[in-house]
């Protein structure tokens, strides 16, 4: 395993090309609220991921910006190797996969089984990696205890997202930490009076609320806000 994390790198976040990723990501949360006002969360997710291979983009080498929003969100985290790791909505594992080379174990759980089953295939070499179905609204099914979980653009996905659910989910993740664990928040955060931004700062600031958790560091880039929190709760 890797012993440091690489250095934030300097190069611009985007290219013209990256238009196209912004525009297929609009379109894609579009057709996803639609799929979720008929069918539900869980199936709407399940069929985005069958009906387009990669719905997100994820996977698409030529746009730069996800490619460096990676890098930069790793470059947030001290330089060790962690215990045990999990990637929280790993959809189909781009970030879970990154996680492997400074993790000696890595569980990416996601909502959509689809999801899943294409990251399994994609993630054959990596015999430490591995993926299973969880409920982000009831992650304590989850029997593992982690020192590192990372929840990147996830849980604006949530509707409705109220004050009592974000911070019910909070509570769950940081029951999931070892003493001392670190959890990375990532959202989508672009000028913050827009509402996009105003609703990942909300976010944020629950994760702080009914729990132990304690803000390390935070970080605001182009497009988007990380926040590393640490359990203070103590070990039982």
């Amino acid at each position: 395993m890797a012993d440091n994390l690489k250095a934030e790198p300097k190069k611009f976040f985007m290219s013209v090309r990256d238009v196209a990723f912004w525009i297929r990501s609009a379109r894609t949360d579009a057709i996803f609220e639609k799929l979720r006002n008929q069918h539900g969360p869980q199936k709407a997710f399940d069929l985005l991921y069958t009906e387009k291979c990669d719905p997100f983009g994820s996977l698409q080498s030529h746009w730069r910006y996800q490619a460096l929003k990676y890098e930069r969100v790793i470059s947030f985290l001290p330089k060790r190797t962690y215990r045990s790791a999990l990637d929280v909505g790993c959809g189909l594992g781009p970030f879970t996969r990154r996680l492997s080379a400074y993790a000696d174990q890595v569980l990416g759980v996601d909502f959509s089984g689809a999801a899943i089953e294409q990251a399994r295939k994609l993630s054959t070499s990596q015999s430490h990696v591995r993926y299973e179905w969880a409920d982000v609204y009831n992650l304590q099914q989850i029997d593992e205890r982690f020192d590192l979980i990372t929840v990147l653009d996830v849980l604006y996905y949530l509707s409705p997202s109220s004050e009592e659910l974000l911070q019910s989910i909070a509570s769950q993740m940081e029951g999931l930490l070892v003493p001392g664990g670190l959890l990375l928040l990532v959202n989508h955060y672009f000028f913050g009076i827009d509402a996009q931004s105003k609703e990942t700062r909300r976010i944020h600031d629950s994760f702080l609320q009914g729990t132990d958790l304690q803000v390390v560091s935070e970080h605001r880039r182009p497009f988007f806000l990380a926040s590393l929190f640490t359990s203070a709760r103590p070990a039982r």
